[in-house]
């Protein structure tokens, strides 16, 4: 069956065809691992998941690289600002590489936690120094690259069209978080390849130009170019990497090679808390852990993200949540409902299922009509075990587990245990209205209430 993804280089939905006709060579933008990565990155890697399996389910294998970034990000986006490594390092009194390893752990353990799989390659910026300054070299010698007191700069000049992802009109930009002012760039929107590094700086090594450590764009284009080739099939992202890391990315393969490194950019959009930004001064930053804490098996965030496709704006509400965790606790229920019948429905039932759910996800990896047959095939009145066998076989699409039971907290959150307190108060006031009010409360935030004579026993509804 064809796939069809959206490409943000031509801004249209293309047919997938890869470079090889048996393997798919993928980079993905991996985090920078000086803080906890957010439910917001975590959407990004959900989708970059379903890519995955979505091109393993049409039968291809995977060569899929990922990069760590543990060095060489700034605060700004620009080439201003100091390592968010090193401020992190500071702020917590450690070195940077106890906070490269601490935050990185973290983020596996986030991945585990929501059946995302590991790509095929993982890559340490701070592994790859010798590979980037070869890159940086050869951007000199081709003439795209030149020095001034501070860094390596590249010249943007030198290339036939600047940006091609975002299409922004540098001209007009003005100097801030995108455009640093140096009078020794040759444009105002020239990148850092390579910094020269203060006397006092923990991170940098020995450089044609003395001490000093890379840039942030300069490693996905060096351990992209190492572990896929010149030339590959698809690189992932967040939307918020276009304007800049992705796009200088391009700019500096065009300056090495003259190629433009991956065939399809593929983009996920912004998470919204509330219909607003997720920020620490709102407090609302949350994190995988914060599911867990609630009571919440994360993978009930990992089907919440199914309700919106990944190039629309997803909107985060505990409400949205809560109703994502009885939903995943149907559709487990309704697979064992599924499996354990010994009825054995025609074969063209199955096929109509499995072709509307082959072309939801081919049609650039459309999760919320993929999960709107999946609903059909739980509901569907004849229940079979060959159902089963199919819903299963959308689970490696899915990732969900659904042939598993749910991973329940039995730490029940504060506020429901306020609604059995204070119904234990109505009922000793034998105010029964108010009793069966703040029963059925209970009951809508997922849990089951059994008075006994040792008093009020609750518990999670399964």
């Amino acid at each position: 069956m064809e796939i069809y993804f959206y490409n943000t280089l031509t801004k249209s939905k293309e047919k997938f065809e890869p470079i090889d006709s048996e393997e798919v060579r993928i980079y993905s933008c991996g985090p920078t691992v000086y803080k906890d990565a957010t439910i917001g990155n975590m959407r990004t890697n959900i989708f970059q998941d379903v890519l995955r399996r979505v091109l393993r389910y049409n039968g291809y294998k995977l060569k899929h690289a990922m990069n760590i970034t543990d060095v060489g990000h700034l605060v700004s986006d620009g080439d201003e600002g100091e390592d968010k490594m090193l401020k992190t390092a500071r702020e917590e009194h450690k070195t940077p590489k106890e906070i490269a390893e601490y935050y990185t752990n973290l983020f596996f353990n986030d991945l585990k936690l929501l059946n995302l799989e590991t790509p095929e390659i993982v890559c340490k910026a701070t592994e790859h120094i010798q590979e980037m300054l070869k890159y940086v070299e050869k951007l000199m010698e081709r003439g795209y690259a030149y020095e001034t007191s501070t860094a390596i700069y590249f010249d943007i000049s030198k290339l036939d069209k600047y940006p091609i992802l975002s299409n922004l009109n540098i001209e007009n930009q003005k100097a801030g978080a995108r455009v640093e002012v140096d009078n020794e760039k040759k444009n105002p929107a020239d990148f850092a390849l390579w910094i020269k590094a203060p006397e006092n700086h923990l991170m940098k090594w020995d450089s044609p130009w003395g001490p000093s450590y890379p840039g942030w764009h300069i490693e996905c284009s060096a351990m992209g170019q190492k572990y896929l080739g010149e030339r590959f099939d698809i690189h992932t992202g967040g939307i918020d990497l276009i304007p800049t890391h992705h796009e200088n990315e391009i700019a500096q393969s065009k300056g090495a090679c003259g190629k433009i490194p991956a065939r399809f950019w593929m983009h996920g959009e912004y998470l919204l808390i509330n219909g607003g930004k997720m920020s620490k001064s709102l407090g609302n930053v949350y994190l995988i852990k914060d599911f867990i804490d609630k009571g919440y098996d994360p993978l009930v965030y990992k089907l919440f993200s199914y309700s919106c496709h990944y190039r629309n704006k997803l909107n985060f509400t505990w409400e949205g949540i809560e109703s994502a965790s009885k939903s995943l606790e149907r559709l487990k229920k309704g697979y064992k409902v599924h499996l354990n019948s010994s009825i054995n429905v025609e074969d063209n039932i199955i096929k109509e299922f499995e072709q509307k759910f082959n072309q939801a996800i081919n049609d650039d990896l459309n999760m919320p009509l993929a999960m709107g047959v999946v609903w059909e095939a739980v509901k569907y009145p004849e229940k079979s075990y060959k159902l089963a066998d199919l819903l299963k076989k959308f689970d490696s699409v899915l990732g969900l587990k659904i042939d598993e039971e749910i991973e329940k907290n039995q730490e029940i959150p504060k506020e429901v245990l306020d609604l059995v307190e204070q119904r234990k108060i109505a009922r000793q006031n034998k105010d029964w209205a108010k009793s069966d009010e703040l029963r059925d409360l209970i009951n809508q935030k997922g849990y089951d209430i059994k008075d006994t004579a040792n008093g009020a026993e609750v518990k999670l509804k399964v």
